[in-house]
């Protein structure tokens, strides 16, 4: 699991009280398959950092920048904690590939524009039919693939541990936000590559990451799911149209007209003005400006084309919304979802929403330097890199986080270069 390094060296003692400690049996942390990616291309030109504002370079003074240490940031979850959400996490995804396909089929590599992928072909009424499983360098979907036929799914022990993690003071999304979840997520709408995004995403982190989030970044009132138009349009296949998904559990939900193309729905909403929304990144074209794009993977229906976004689904993570016996979700990778977070905030016309862009990013970089200092400094120069308009928004939406913060997203950049430095006198 992210962030989570060591074993259990010994049982958890329960001395005489139920809950995480007695149910963490594991003797390390599984599925931990944290990415270390190398350094991102400007850390490995040479020089100075030009993606590190001026302003926030330490110019060789040590003492201007605190230690990370100092930074006490949200509270940690136990070690138990962590290793039963790594246990629950490795047992949805298990059971993910136990619901969706029979042990009748086969799994079955093709090769598609130069990229190998996983289909699953079965025989029905004498027909041979296939259903896409996902890239053949995903590791997580080929090790299941290699295994499949031990692959059992328990869904009692994981409602147990879905308990015990909300016994421990993990969030479980409000009604109906977990219904929704699991709706799309059983229709196969993360298994044809789509992510969940917006707060429901960023509540996945706490746990995924071993920290508690506050409570008042995780208030949403909204769903938003999201897919590249490419992939939507190439993959071959599709699950039920979105809105026949949504009734299927409340009969409330109805399509809200796209101002932009009234014949073209993006988004639901029920009697409770709970509102789901599909969005794809915008392909940049001047035709394609603001007007919804049609997605195949969702039976035609709409998506409405954001800025930005292509940058934040942009190889994503898996993690579980506690949800029933947990909920697999695909969402993407935190530092990503930080420094995205920091430019949508100086575009907001809605100040409330802006304020908590800035809330939870500056609490994702202030658990990212601890946990993963090099995908931070990676995401941020990714970004930086992309041109002046950015670079501008960056600024902008770093001025708003507190001073420490600031400081610490530098500090992190900065030691980013420190180990480039290394790296060059190997």
């Amino acid at each position: 699991m992210p962030g989570a390094s060591a074993e259990l060296t010994s049982e958890v003692q329960i001395e005489g009280k139920r809950g995480v400690e007695g149910l963490a049996q594991q003797k390390g942390i599984v599925g931990q398959g944290a990415r270390t990616p190398g350094l991102p291309r400007e850390l490995k030109s040479g020089g100075k950092t030009p993606w590190l504002p001026s302003e926030l370079k330490n110019e060789g003074n040590p003492s201007i920048l605190p230690s990370v240490s100092r930074t006490e940031g949200n509270p940690m979850t136990t070690l138990a904690t962590q290793t039963m959400f790594a246990e629950l996490m490795q047992r949805c995804l298990d059971a993910e590939f136990d619901e969706t396909f029979a042990e009748r089929g086969n799994f079955r590599r093709k090769l598609r524009k130069n990229r190998y992928y996983w289909y699953y072909q079965w025989d029905e009424g004498g027909k041979k039919r296939e259903s896409y499983v996902g890239p053949v360098t995903d590791k997580s979907i080929t090790d299941r693939v290699t295994r499949f036929a031990t692959i059992k799914s328990d869904y009692k022990q994981r409602r147990e541990l879905v308990r015990a993690l909300l016994a421990a003071g993990l969030p479980s999304p409000l009604y109906p936000s977990g219904e929704v979840i699991e709706g799309f997520w059983r229709a196969g709408f993360f298994r044809l590559r789509g992510v969940l995004v917006g707060t429901l995403a960023y509540a996945c982190y706490g746990p995924l990451l071993g920290v508690k989030l506050p409570a008042a970044a995780l208030r949403t009132d909204d769903a938003d799911f999201a897919q590249f138009w490419g992939i939507s349009e190439n993959l071959g296949e599709s699950m039920r149209p979105p809105l026949e998904i949504l009734r299927a559990f409340d009969s409330t939900y109805r399509e809200v007209p796209n101002i932009n193309d009234p014949f073209v729905t993006t988004r639901y909403t029920n009697i409770l003005n709970f509102k789901v929304e599909f969005l794809t990144p915008n392909r940049g074209s001047d035709e394609h400006q603001g007007k919804p794009a049609r997605m195949k993977a969702l039976a035609g229906s709409g998506a409405q084309p954001l800025r930005h976004l292509d940058y934040l689904i942009h190889q994503p993570e898996r993690s579980v919304v506690l949800y029933g016996g947990g909920v697999p979700v695909t969402i993407p990778r935190a530092e990503r979802y930080a420094i995205h977070k920091l430019i949508v905030a100086v575009e907001r016309q809605d100040q409330i929403k802006a304020t908590k862009d800035i809330a939870q990013a500056g609490g994702l970089i202030e658990i990212l330097a601890r946990r993963r200092p090099l995908e931070l400094a990676e995401a941020w120069a990714e970004a930086w890199a992309v041109g002046d308009r950015w670079k501008d928004k960056l600024n902008r939406g770093r001025e708003r986080l507190s001073q420490e913060q600031q400081a610490l997203l530098a500090e992190t950049i900065e030691r980013a270069e420190v180990a480039r430095k290394r790296e060059r006198k190997r």
